[in-house]
């Protein structure tokens, strides 16, 4: 697969058309879209083999992110930027060591919302490369956004940022989080979950989670998305089924635990799971579209949520 490692003039002028929205962080100094974009396409490269938890292009995936931790204002917690664990794997069922990276940024109460995105992925099968750009770079580099925007803005609730690992082998890192949590249960307020942001036909985002947590719901609706995308809420609802997503990513080992979530994400796609999930194959535009809209939503969650 080919790897690209330059922006087109067409994304750059398309991150310097969103930074100039007046909404947008990125006119308020905080993350740039071309960074967001870099993000995404430096996790999703051939190099890093697919990003399968215990080998070589995943431990080039988890070193890139420590970095960028340090460079967007991530704060060690307890001494440390990581959380080794064990997993049994899918296809092996052999013991495999895990990795999540976490760490803060403080806020005015010790009151925590914990953002979270997954940095696995498949790996290499046959010789082919699933990179996993929209599941789940994008949503770590939408992460890495929230991050960068609150650098230099102190937020009200403390915001613990993880990448977790070996979400396709069952969400084992989550998992594992939530039962060897670094910070007391009490003060976690909210998980605000990302996994798959960047590729949708209808340009439409989800939040889901507000049936079970109904209070979340009028702060959802307050969410202002840029032009032509639309955020809506579902996908959380029992009888729905397989489109229920509640327990299908990293947010439902919070909600076992009774931690509220919101989670943001897009329906599946012909190129989920699949070779052609691509930096190249994701929807730039639609893309930054949807971080500006998880960095507004943070905003009013942060503001908005009791202490």
């Amino acid at each position: 697969m080919k790897q690209h490692t330059a922006f087109s003039l067409g994304l750059w002028v398309v991150g310097a058309g969103l930074c100039a929205l007046s909404f947008s962080s990125c006119a308020q100094g905080g993350y740039q879209a071309p960074q967001v974009l870099r993000d995404v396409e430096i996790l999703a490269a051939d190099s890093m083999g697919g990003r399968l938890p215990n080998t070589p292009g995943h431990a080039k995936a988890k070193a890139y992110l420590l970095q960028r931790f340090k460079e967007v204002g991530i704060q060690p917690i307890g001494g440390s930027y990581q959380q080794a664990f064990e997993f049994t794997s899918r296809t092996t069922r052999e013991q495999v060591p895990g990795v999540n990276l976490f760490g803060k940024i403080a806020g005015k109460s010790e009151k925590a919302i914990v953002i979270t995105a997954h940095y696995d992925h498949v790996g290499t099968r046959n010789g082919v490369v699933f990179n996993g750009a929209d599941d789940d770079a994008s949503g770590i580099g939408a992460l890495l956004a929230i991050a960068t925007h609150y650098k230099t803005q102190k937020p009200e609730h403390t915001l613990v940022f993880v990448a977790f690992d070996a979400e396709e082998q069952g969400l084992a890192g989550s998992k594992f989080f939530v039962d060897n949590l670094p910070l007391a249960k009490e003060d976690i307020v909210l998980n605000v979950n990302m996994d798959m942001l960047s590729i949708s036909a209808k340009n439409e985002l989800y939040a889901a989670g507000t049936f079970h947590y109904p209070w979340l719901k009028p702060i959802i609706d307050q969410v202002k998305t840029p032009e032509g995308m639309t955020l809506k809420q579902g996908h959380d609802r029992p009888e729905q089924g397989p489109d229920d997503w509640t327990l299908q990513s990293d947010h439902g080992s919070f909600h076992r635990k009774q931690i509220p979530f919101v989670y943001f994400g897009v329906e599946d796609h012909p190129h989920y799971h699949k070779e052609s999930d691509e930096y190249q194959n994701i929807n730039h535009a639609f893309y930054l579209k949807s971080v500006e809209t998880v960095v507004r939503a943070v905003q009013l969650l942060d503001k908005q949520i009791s202490l």
